[in-house]
């Protein structure tokens, strides 16, 4: 019984001791939890809008009030025409788009019935729905609290339409942001796991004292596993186009460019993890907990970023998943080229740079 106690007491003190150890029990349970809570949500906030007005008479200019005053809202331009519909819907800042017809206040109050339209970007299919739905309720409450002793049965009738994804097929929304996934993880993981290994078993030692110099052995490690990784992608984005009908109304080359900057974002994030575990399971630990979770919550693939706390909003800005979803969207169901998605290209170039420079840092510390 004495022994038994020394030994418990032994595995409390050795638990205390080993700060990762400390980490996964208490960290990121903590960590996840608040994630989840505060990520997961039903509702919407802050949804970038456009309004056509063809009418401007008091009753839209109230409607308009409405639903810029609920807080779910955010009026971004008013348009002109119809044919600048489209083209804000590219630029991906607008989820949905109202148009009042002509007339709407007259019609209604003499008619009982006016017409709007309700244009959403179905790019993100939840974001879609949440808008449509929010901005129906809106109106018919508009309805029953303004009029309430009309005689005249009072009626709008709201006409959607979703762009980029008419049918509404959640196929659109998966196969973008499982693809970020997959590359992330088996590219970071597998060159991390890779080059651990080669430390753990002493291999490690012969590379940094043979004339190989630190980027070589950086290119030497990437390049494969980026060509797998491009292989990969590229039988992804069959699987979507022909199994789930998921279109590609961009240009196929950018696409894959766009791809393979990611691939190797990630394949030198991949080699600054090894440079920082030291051991398979710590790099395995890193690439699953820090880059899984990450990806699926904070990067807009389930849950949009604009429903979050302003914090994690802040916070998603450093995943290179969320620049990567949002170009892949925007290729494959919008069809825009590189004038509308060069920021976010700009952004991953950015963090393969900075990784890039941090790994082979490390290395020449390593080799000093």
């Amino acid at each position: 019984m004495k022994q038994l106690k020394s030994f418990i007491q032994k595995e409390f003190f050795h638990i205390f001791r080993d700060p990762r150890t400390m980490m996964v029990l208490f960290f990121i349970p903590i960590a996840q939890l608040l994630i989840f809570g505060t990520v997961i949500k039903n509702e919407i906030q802050d949804v970038h809008i456009a309004i056509y007005d063809q009418a401007k008479d008091e009753t839209t200019q109230k409607i308009t009030n409405k639903i810029l005053s609920s807080g779910y809202f955010i009026l971004e331009k008013n348009l002109e025409n119809l044919n600048d519909i489209e083209s804000v819907f590219r630029l991906g800042k607008v989820k949905e788009v109202i148009v009042f017809e002509s007339n709407f206040g007259e019609k209604l109050t003499k008619e009982g019935k006016a017409n709007v339209q309700l244009i959403a970007d179905a790019s993100d299919p939840n974001m879609a729905r949440l808008a449509i739905s929010y901005t129906s309720g809106i109106i018919n409450d508009y309805v029953k609290k303004m009029h309430p002793n009309l005689q005249l049965p009072l009626q709008i009738e709201p006409e959607v339409r979703m762009y980029f994804n008419e049918e509404m097929k959640s196929a659109y929304m998966f196969v973008p942001g499982v693809m970020a996934l997959i590359l992330m993880l088996i590219s970071a993981m597998m060159t991390s796991i890779s080059i651990t290994r080669e430390k753990e078993l002493g291999t490690m030692e012969i590379l940094l004292v043979s004339p190989l110099r630190p980027m070589q052995i950086i290119i030497g490690k990437v390049l494969p596993y980026l060509l797998l990784s491009i292989a990969n992608a590229f039988v992804i984005v069959l699987m979507g186009r022909f199994v789930f009908g998921v279109p590609i109304l961009g240009s196929f080359t950018l696409l894959m460019l766009e791809t393979i900057l990611f691939i190797a974002m990630a394949l030198c994030l991949g080699i600054f993890i090894s440079t920082v575990a030291k051991s398979q399971m710590t790099a395995m630990f890193i690439s699953m907990i820090v880059l899984m979770l990450p990806t699926i919550l904070l990067s807009g693939f389930i849950y949009p970023i604009e429903n979050m706390p302003k914090v994690l909003q802040v916070v998603s800005h450093i995943m290179p998943a969320r620049y990567f979803i949002s170009i892949i969207r925007a290729i494959m169901l919008k069809g825009t080229g590189i004038l509308f998605v060069w920021q976010e290209t700009a952004v991953l170039i950015g963090m393969t740079l900075f990784f890039i420079a941090l790994s082979v840092k490390k290395f020449k510390i390593r080799l000093e």
